[in-house]
């Protein structure tokens, strides 16, 4: 039986009709790469990533067969992409039942297919339980199919390796231009469309992190496998996109897809926003680059220098098609942004250090270097040194959340962090894949991690950064607990390693003291407060007490309180101050006030959307969050 496809008249706006109202909002009049950064914000915000165990059961949701050998009525049979045969029965079937871990031959079983390969993001939380792109298939084509690419496979019979029973196959690679000669699975033409939406999704949800995914292997690019280029806007080669937007074109989103999609959707609580909106594939990945180089940024300064940080701000490029910025540092690459100011951490104290930037455009061509910034960074601060975990609850049944502080001093970037979590292993332990955090954690501001089954009297789901079912959500009190910096740097700790923790960990509330504003790579249950199971106060909370003002070292000033409802309050010498701003974090002025305290001592900041901004007075800058 063909698939089901929407009337093409009435296709577009039946599509818009499946994701909820408002889910979309902020991309009207977007295109290019900053639609796709918009997309990505969209989507991954408050997604509920589960445990890699949890997606067998999941599939009874998100992918039986309702189209093709089946109808409606059908509760058991899997719609298998690799082994589906549109025009008449298949070879063979599954039911959830039929999983097993690997198979010699087609139609023994299925498992877990992660289209873009797992070794892609070195089987890492959350990408390793992504419903979006994880899906059931054939064990033995999956086996078969390894970490190879998708992609078009030659004619020639001498040089195809495998043909399955619907006619998929492995055969070396043919697609137009990409230099990479290797071998690629190319799936029968029902579902490229299929495959190269998913693909793209993952481009999106992952933005920010695809830097630092396992692409160009250190082998010549004639055998490396991977169609990731390391950008994080384009994402992948530009051959590799070319393919996956005719396998777009060709093959539009069926009535499947979009039934998976809002199954996912109830599931995951995110979308694939190609399969909503399928103009956005073009609109993003359609653009044309010129052949020019951008202008530089201007007038590169530093605008806050800690002991363990530099935070630099620049004027934008006068170039339209500029996307970002990269940052180095002694001459090395250490960062890039999308706005014009940006915070270098993990600095060490009394320390030169030189800085200087570039602009880049959508064609990936840099501007020359901006002018050189040489900082030397103080002996010391009030600031914490690096983030620190706030809050462990281990309480009954899922009722696990974690609480992570910033009071660094300047926003921190997540993606370079993840939680670890050391498990027993007969007479061992070991440390299965981490979860990783992502996105920007303002100063002064809180992230909490929740297991998805939690059920605190004072927080809910809704209200957490991440939630997640990941292991490292799933203590029980024996186990250790690390914040880790990048793949190997513990930051701080919950625990002792190698060593049962129950006697500590178990069934309590442990709240980091106020006195402690620091990060402690050994565990030191004197730097906490212990309640009993279950206890959730102030959870994602900083009282005033705990929040490290922003100061102006000639007026003294600071703000209060943060987070804010409806006013900031300034104390000190505001007399002087000529000019009050408030900026977003992009550095778009929301607000201006010419001498602001003449009659009052605050800011009215009532009508503005919760979030972080920077309230900018007479040059100086200070974060508050609004509520």
């Amino acid at each position: 039986m063909k698939k089901l496809l929407l009337p093409g008249i009435i296709f577009s706006s039946l599509l818009h009709a499946q994701a909820p109202s408002g889910y979309y909002d902020g991309t009207a009049g977007l295109s290019g790469y900053a639609l796709k950064s918009k997309l990505h914000d969209i989507v991954s915000a408050r997604n509920i990533n589960w445990n890699y165990g949890d997606l067998t059961n999941y599939y009874n949701q998100t992918d039986l067969d309702r189209y093709y050998d089946h109808g409606a009525s059908n509760t058991t049979i899997l719609l298998d992409m690799y082994s589906e045969i549109p025009s008449g029965p298949d070879a063979y079937e599954y039911t959830t039942a039929n999983i097993i871990g690997s198979a010699s031959a087609e139609g023994q079983g299925w498992n877990r297919e992660h289209m873009m390969p797992q070794s892609t993001f070195y089987s890492n939380y959350p990408m390793y339980s992504d419903l979006l792109y994880v899906v059931p298939t054939d064990a033995r084509i999956n086996q078969l199919r390894s970490n190879y690419p998708y992609g078009i496979s030659t004619t020639a019979a001498s040089n195809i390796y495998y043909t399955f029973t619907n006619s998929s196959k492995i055969g070396k690679s043919a697609i137009p231009n990409w230099v990479y000669t290797g071998r690629v699975y190319e799936p029968i033409d029902e579902f490229k469309g299929d495959v190269a939406r998913s693909l793209l999704y993952f481009a999106v949800r992952y933005e920010g992190k695809l830097g630092t995914f396992n692409f160009n292997n250190n082998v010549s690019p004639a055998s490396d496998t991977n169609p990731l280029d390391g950008t994080e806007e384009r994402a992948f080669d530009p051959a590799y996109i070319a393919m996956l937007l005719q396998w777009h074109a060709q093959d539009p989103v069926s009535q499947r897809e979009i039934d998976r999609n809002n199954a996912v959707y109830a599931i995951q609580h995110n979308r694939n926003p190609f399969i909503d909106y399928p103009a956005w594939v073009s609109a993003i990945w359609g653009q044309t680059p010129d052949a020019v180089a951008p202008q530089g940024p201007g007038n590169v300064s530093a605008s806050q220098t800690g002991a363990y940080f530099a935070t630099l701000s620049w004027s934008a490029s006068t170039s339209s098609d500029v996307i970002g910025y990269k940052i180095y540092q002694n001459g090395n690459l250490v960062g890039a942004t999308r706005g014009t100011s940006i915070s270098i951490d993990h600095l060490n104290p009394s320390t030169a250090y030189t800085f200087t930037v570039k602009a880049y455009d959508n064609g990936y061509l840099y501007s020359a270097d901006s002018n050189t910034v040489s900082v030397t960074t103080a002996a010391s601060d009030a600031y914490a040194r690096d983030l620190f975990i706030s809050k462990y609850l281990e309480g009954t049944s899922n009722n696990k959340a974690l609480e992570i502080t910033n009071k660094t001093g300047h926003p921190v970037n997540l993606n370079d962090y993840r939680l670890s979590i050391q498990m027993p292993s007969s007479s061992s332990y070991y440390y299965p894949d981490p979860y990783e955090l992502e996105g920007i954690l303002q100063n002064n501001e809180t992230a909490v991690i929740l297991n998805p089954g939690a059920n605190f009297s004072c927080y809910s789901l809704n209200q957490a950064r991440f939630v997640t079912a990941a292991p490292q959500m799933t203590f029980s009190g024996n186990q250790y607990v690390e914040l880790r910096y990048k793949s190997n740097t513990t930051v701080d700790a919950i625990g002792v390693t190698g060593q049962n923790n129950s006697s500590v960990l178990a069934n309590v509330s442990l709240y980091r003291k106020s006195s402690i504003n620091q990060p402690a790579a050994a565990f030191d249950i004197n730097e906490w407060e212990v309640h009993g199971t279950n206890y959730c106060q102030n959870l994602g909370v900083l009282g005033t007490s705990d929040i490290l003002f922003a100061s102006n070292e000639n007026n003294n000033l600071k703000l209060y309180p943060n987070p804010v409802s409806e006013t900031v309050f300034v104390n000190g010498k505001t007399d002087a101050v000529r000019t009050a701003e408030v900026l977003d974090y992009s550095g778009k002025q929301i607000y201006l006030e010419k001498d602001p305290f003449r009659y009052k001592n605050s800011i009215s900041v009532q009508g503005l959307p919760a979030g972080s901004y920077l309230l900018k007075l007479d040059g100086k800058t200070y974060p508050f969050i609004k509520k």
